[in-house]
């Protein structure tokens, strides 16, 4: 959500571009009315109005845009400092604790300080290599080989609900009818699934309930993740799967995340011939994510 001061510094320029504008128009019509009987002069002044003003609606659209996506930036930047700095608290304050108490913990103790020391340290590798993926999308080469797109989701449904601790009634997955075949490189495809799936978890509120079903829609192939959580705006269904971005409003700053994860979902889908989506009824109606990509062709026979 934009602060005080770069709301005001948006008005200021949108307000400053509007009244140069109208100050170019006043001072065209003058010109007109003061050469009307000068034809060649007329057009010269008219054809340099028009590039006066386009030039100042492009300055205006660029200073506002650039305004935007500092705030951006500056929104990425404080999630990553929380997303970094919330794990190294906690080890470092678990380490403590073994280094001035371990001779007297119980092992049960201890090891459960090794456990939530591991998820720590998870949760940070998880977060660089989101952010590593990021600044490579596009870069690396496709390691293209065939998968049965219905197990690599099952296999990431049962990834999430173990990292999650959730329980396998959270996040059901609906058995496919076929089996749906994709071309495409496993990491990146895995990587997109499982990012689907934890936007779905974290926006599903206090009640985890979260539906994804596998289907073959003629030569496309869809992975659908549904959640019942507080839906989007209409407006909101686009810019979702920008790079930064995250939905203004009061439960996006109570969600921890790096605007990152659909950023990656979209990537991935581009990078295999294919277009990442969501639709939802409205505020409070849930949201429905879909990664479509083209199904691979029939195999050879051996």
């Amino acid at each position: 959500m934009p602060g005080p001061g770069r709301r005001g510094a948006i008005a200021f320029f949108v307000i400053f571009g509007v009244s140069l504008v109208a100050l170019a128009a006043g001072l065209n019509v003058g010109w007109i009315v003061m050469t009307w009987t000068e034809v060649g002069t007329l057009l010269l002044g008219v054809l340099v109005f028009a590039a006066i003003i386009t030039g100042l609606i492009l300055n205006t659209l660029f200073l506002v845009r650039e305004i935007r996506r500092n705030e951006q930036h500056d929104a990425f930047v404080n999630a990553m400092t929380h997303e970094l700095k919330t794990p190294i608290t906690s080890i470092r304050l678990h380490l403590q604790t073994l280094l001035a108490r371990g001779p007297t913990l119980s092992g049960e103790k201890r090891d459960e300080f090794y456990g939530v020391m591991l998820e720590d340290t998870t949760r940070l590798l998880e977060t660089v290599e989101q952010v590593l993926h990021t600044g490579q999308a596009g870069r690396t080469p496709l390691h293209v080989e065939r998968h049965d797109l219905g197990a690599l989701a099952a296999e990431c449904v049962a990834f999430t609900r173990s990292r999650l601790h959730l329980p396998d009634s959270a996040v059901k997955l609906a058995p496919a009818d076929d089996p749906v075949e994709v071309l495409g490189d496993r990491n990146e495809l895995r990587g997109a699934i499982v990012n689907l799936l934890d936007n779905a978890v974290k926006f599903s509120g206090d009640h985890v309930d979260v539906d994804v079903n596998v289907a073959r829609n003629g030569d496309r192939a869809l992975v659908k993740v549904r959640d019942h959580g507080p839906g989007l705006p209409t407006s909101e269904a686009k810019r979702i799967f920008r790079r930064f971005y995250r939905v203004p409003g009061p439960l996006t700053q109570r969600v921890k995340g790096t605007g990152l994860g659909l950023f990656i979902v979209q990537s991935a889908a581009k990078r295999h011939g294919g277009r990442a989506y969501a639709e939802s009824g409205g505020p409070g109606a849930g949201s429905t994510f879909y990664l479509e990509l083209p199904t691979a062709p029939p195999a050879k026979p051996a």
